[in-house]
């Protein structure tokens, strides 16, 4: 959900780079889980606000620019059980990351690999024999089975 930049100033405040749709979405889970190497620990949000590019925050438990440096380049995540549910239709990029994706006629285009945001729609970034850069949108997108772990699109093999 986002990764520690760097101490911001004496009291042990942070400088964040929040990997959330919108820069202070961060903000809005109360609880925080700071990690490297397999290594988690919570750390509650006691304030925080937008600056810039970047969020700062102040994390209990982080009282000095001492414990602010020993963070910096820790990854946050939060509990996927925090996560506001999706509406229909809408997904979180990791449950598409390893669908199989199938067009129309059958033809299995690779599975998801990643997705990119563009200003338009999302892409969906399939590998297979060789790689397909395809747009998540509701004319190409024709249903995502995440129980069978297959996403059918209408999408030519030879595009």
């Amino acid at each position: 959900m986002g990764r520690v930049a760097a101490p911001f100033g004496v009291r042990g405040w942070l400088k964040v780079h929040a990997f959330t749709e919108t820069l202070d979405g961060l903000l809005d889970y109360p609880v925080w889980w700071l990690g490297r190497n397999g290594a988690w620990q919570g750390h509650r949000v006691l304030e925080g606000s937008v600056h810039g590019k970047l969020l700062t925050v102040q994390l209990e438990g982080v009282a000095d620019r001492s414990a602010a440096e020993a963070l910096k380049g820790t990854e946050i995540a939060v509990p996927r059980s925090e996560f506001p549910l999706p509406e229909e239709n809408e997904f979180y990029w990791n449950e598409l990351i390893g669908l199989n994706v199938v067009n129309t006629a059958g033809v299995e285009l690779g599975k998801v690999d990643s997705l990119l945001q563009t200003g338009a729609n999302d892409v969906l970034v399939v590998k297979g024999e060789r790689e397909r850069l395809i747009p998540f949108v509701k004319q190409v997108v024709l249903d995502v089975d995440k129980a069978a772990a297959v996403i059918r699109v209408d999408w030519g093999a030879d595009y």
